[in-house]
């Protein structure tokens, strides 16, 4: 855990399920702890990106939908108004404790060209350069392969390694990595720590946790093997308390910790 105490460019993921309730709607609470949680780990000298999943899901709420549209144009639709909501919660809460942010809408294409990604570097360093929390997600209102078939998990750890970061946390709706499913085997085991991935790992992972996201345990081990072949440490903890980032920096044992390989020299 020497290491993560020791990161100081942090990207944090937190997921759908986290931020709303089962309605749909934003958790007030929940949203206003994270930040002030953030907010607290900036004025200690930690660099912040945070990867907010969710606009899909708010805008479904804000519209008042019973469920999550399956057509491309209404989850579209959805993704524009629900951003707006999100952007204006985070730059609203985040001013109360005098911090900037920053809106940053990606798609696949912007980081497989090799131009548009160092422009997407450059903005990246000279961001938290100004001391500004870069606010990151799927450009959902154009980026129609992602809907379907994408997820915020894998984002947030491309988003690591353009930040040079050291540490991606990903905030879920589960406490880490389990040996079996905990939500239907009540003898399931925590894994404090994977040093690799491997088909084992990769076996025990599921599939979608909640019906208002769109990853899952399979999605989290595709993350961590980008974050960690890129050098870069990860942790899968429970978002339900955003104080766990404490811990996380005071070197106490939680979640799953996906060990960073070592680069060669």
């Amino acid at each position: 855990m020497h290491n993560i105490q020791k990161a100081k460019r942090v990207v944090v993921k937190v997921g759908t399920s986290t931020l709303t309730h089962e309605s749909g709607l934003i958790n007030i609470r929940r949203i206003e702890q994270l930040v002030k949680v953030l907010a607290d780990l900036k004025n200690s000298g930690k660099e912040i990106v945070l990867v907010s999943s969710g606009a899909i899901a708010v805008g479904v709420g804000k519209l008042g939908l019973k469920e999550r549209p399956s057509d491309i144009p209404s989850k579209q639709a959805c993704a524009a108004i629900g951003q707006c909501e999100l952007m204006y919660l985070y730059d609203k809460l985040f001013s109360g404790f005098n911090h900037n942010v920053a809106q940053i809408l990606l798609t696949r294409d912007n980081v497989e060209m090799e131009d548009r990604r160092e422009y997407i570097v450059n903005t990246f360093d000279r961001l938290l350069e100004f001391g500004v929390v870069p606010i990151v997600n799927e450009n959902d209102t154009v980026a129609v392969d992602e809907i379907v078939f994408g997820d915020n998990d894998s984002l947030s750890a491309t988003v690591a390694e353009l930040a040079g970061a050291d540490l991606l946390i990903l905030m879920s709706d589960i406490e880490g990595l389990y040996n079996q499913n905990p939500k239907n085997n009540p003898n399931a085991r925590l894994i404090p720590r994977v040093d690799k991935i491997d088909d084992y790992i990769r076996s025990i992972a599921g599939g979608s946790g909640t019906n208002r996201g769109t990853g899952g345990m399979i999605t989290k081990i595709h993350a961590a093997e980008i974050a960690t072949q890129s050098g870069i440490d990860m942790l899968i903890v429970n978002g339900s308390n955003p104080e766990i980032l404490y811990d996380v920096f005071e070197g106490k044992e939680v979640g799953t910790h996906f060990v960073r390989e070592e680069k060669a020299e």
